[in-house]
Parts: structure tokens; sequence; C-alpha cells
């Protein structure tokens, strides 16, 4: 999936992350880290805007490495190193519960990169196995390798994507006004095309969206959002007074770049918490100015619809890899190879709040998930999610879990 995190930066681009692909409902409690970490950019694509990150449309083909590299050899474009260390160097590894990392592991299996294809079989009989004999397994069958800059520095930096939920309407109501578009049948016709406010306002632009909307949504800041992390759930209420379950997923963009609406209200000094709390109190105080916010970010992401069964609501959307995303299993990570998709990892970040000493998957990517030592966490859907993912940006250190 893609996904645009929300950094403040100006020129994010659409994750996991496809690009990495996931997000949740409910802006009220979201922290500065969600403003400066994420209205940057998930779409992931393809997509993730991940972090900037919005899920990308169509998963990017798998770096072939044709074995493990060398001790502090560079690994791709990023320049990232990998340095082979001893398990015990693993902070945690002795107490994960690894369980709930094999789903994660399971679902790289249905795409896997070929230089662990040949493990699925032993991944798939070990899912009934317990802790012990998976890490016993792990042991006898990879190596770590610590990640670490092009010169060396082992430290990066860990932020959190959701997937939102929100509720729906099919039909323009006196509530649901706010539309989600499917791409326009002219979008190749015109690049980039009609920028956020020319949507809005000019007449040639909302005749080529005519009959393109796929829900109505109530607030405008909610759509942005959905638009940042490139994916979501809504529930979409049906004629019987039910509703119904369906997803979102990116599909495209404006080709628009990407400006963040916490950047906008901190350069013109008109909030100096840049929080969604700090945002929505500026709102509520000028709500005459909510278009103009909403118009300061000129890039707008086009959806498409996924159905959704009782399975796929275990799951989040699609990453860049192609699989659906693991909550707090699977990862967007940079897109140029240093870490090819499907790749177990090892990650440990500890900040005020949270601590993560876990195996995870590499699935996704945004355009913010930049660097080496870099990782976008999908925390999954929900309040506590979107909480989690607002609240995360924090240290972190990855061990690659790689093929003897």
């Amino acid at each position: 999936m893609v996904h645009q995190m929300i950094p403040t930066n100006s020129n994010p681009a659409p994750r996991a992350s496809s690009n990495k692909s996931v997000m949740v409902h409910s802006l009220v409690l979201w922290g500065m880290a969600l403003i400066v970490g994420m209205l940057s950019a998930c779409g992931s694509a393809p997509m993730r805007y991940p972090s900037d990150s919005v899920p990308v449309a169509a998963p990017a083909p798998v770096p072939v490495k044709p074995a493990a590299p060398a001790p502090g050899a560079a690994t791709g474009p990023s320049k990232g190193r990998w340095t082979t260390v001893a398990w015990s160097e693993l902070p945690g590894f002795e107490e994960d519960n690894l369980f709930e990392a094999w789903n994660a592991w399971i679902k790289s299996c249905e795409r896997p990169a070929p230089q662990f294809a040949s493990y699925c079989g032993d991944v798939r009989r070990l899912s009934i196995a317990t802790p012990e004999q998976q890490r016993e397994w792990m042991r006898q069958s990879f190596q770590p390798q610590r990640l670490e800059s092009s010169q060396g520095d082992p430290n990066g930096l860990l932020t959190g994507y959701f997937e939102p939920q929100l509720d729906a309407s099919r039909v323009p109501t006196a509530t649901f006004t706010v539309p989600l578009y499917m791409p326009p049948r002219t979008l190749g016709q015109r690049k980039p095309w009609y920028n956020r406010r020319e949507i809005d306002t000019l007449p040639e632009a909302q005749a080529a969206l005519q009959g393109r909307a796929i829900a109505y949504l109530a607030d405008p800041v909610d759509a942005l959002v959905l638009q940042i992390q490139g994916s979501g759930r809504l529930r979409v209420a049906q004629p019987d007074g039910t509703s119904r379950l369906v997803r979102v997923a990116y599909a495209g963009t404006n080709d628009q770049p990407y400006r963040s609406v916490g950047r906008w209200l901190l350069d013109q000094g008109l909030i100096k918490d840049a929080s969604w709390p700090g945002i929505k109190a500026w709102l509520a105080q000028n709500p005459q100015r909510q278009q103009e916010l909403l118009w300061s970010n000129p890039r707008v992401v086009f959806f498409k619809e996924e159905a959704m069964s009782e399975l796929d609501a275990a799951f989040g959307p699609k990453g860049a890899q192609g699989v659906a995303l693991t909550p707090g299993r699977s990862i967007a990570v940079d897109s140029s190879g240093s870490i090819p998709y499907g790749t177990p990892v090892w990650l440990a970040s500890t900040g005020t709040q949270t601590k993560l000493q876990r195996l995870v998957l590499a699935q996704d990517t945004g355009s913010a998930i930049v660097g080496a030592v870099r990782a976008d966490y999908f925390a999954g859907w929900g309040v506590e999610a979107q909480e989690l993912a607002g609240r995360l940006r924090q240290p972190l250190q990855m061990w690659v879990i790689w093929p003897k």
C-alpha cells in the first residue's frame, strides 16, 4: 500500500508504504509526532503516504542479492552497511512471542523474495511450533546482520502509520458531503492534474470527476488524513440501517507536490503546536480558514474500492510487497533495496512511552522512509493504533535476519 507520512518538509512523495501500504479514525488525540511525521506525505504509495507514506499502486520488483553481504559492505543505493553479529546481541530476542510474527512471515511467503523462498515450507510447518522451536530454527538457518549507515552508525528513526476507519455514505447527504474519488479518466492526459483548489473550484475539473465518487465523508480533514495514509476502512451506511465495511486503497495522485498543513501553519506563525489537537484548536477558532488550510496542500490522492471478507478484516491493506500487512509485525522500509521486501528484521526501539523489541517483516515502503536504519511501523487500525502511530517518533536499531 502506499502511505505518506506527515512530515513537515514540503516535498514528500506518495506506502507502505504500492507502497507500503495502512490506518484508522479519530483525530482528536493525535500528537505532534503524527503531524510532523505524517502530514508530509505513507502513500504509501502506494501508495504509506506512510510518513509521507502512500501505498504504491503496483508492487515494486524485489531486489535480488545473491548472498549475504560481507561485513561492512554497502548494500544498495542507500549505502547502508550490514555487520554480522551474534544472536545474543538482539535485545529481547528470547522474550518475543514469535508466533505473533509468524502470520506476517506466512504472508510474505505468498510472494517471497528469492533468498527466502526455499524457507517457506519450514515457515508454514513451524506455524504451530513453540516459540522456542521457532527461535532454534532461526538460529540454525539464519545469521543476524546489524544495519548501519554508510558511516557505520547503527542508530536511526522509527515512526508509525495506521489504517483510518471512518463512517461514510454512498451518496451525498447533509452530513456526508466530502467525496473520495477514484482516478478520473483524464488523469493521464494532463500532468500534473488539477490541484486541490482547482478540483474544488474549476467546472472542468469537477466535470472530469463527475460520477467518480466512491463514497462521502463528513469531515474534509478526515479525508485529508485518509489521503496521507494512502488507505483506509469505511463503514458505509446501508439502506436497512446497518453498515458494511469496505477498504479504499491508493490508486494514484494528481501529481502535485505534497505540502504539510502543519508546516503551513507553523511557517505563518499561526500556531506553535503542530499536533492534531493544536490544529483542531486553531480550526475551532478559525473555521472560516479551513478551506485555506486544506488548499495549502495541492496533492490529492485517488482511491479504488476493495471488498473486505472476514479474513481480510484481520489484516491491513497490501503493502509494496503485494501482501496484506500484519498489525504490529509489518514495517515499511526504504525502497532503494538495502532491505528486500519480505525480509525478516529484528527491531529495537525505546521511547518515552513505547518500547518495541520484536521480529517484524519488511513488507511496505513510503516516500518519506529514506535511509538504511529507517522504518515505519504498521500499528493497525482503530483508536489505539492511531494513537500509537501518532506518538511513534523515536530512536531505532535494526538487524536483518539473513540466510546463512
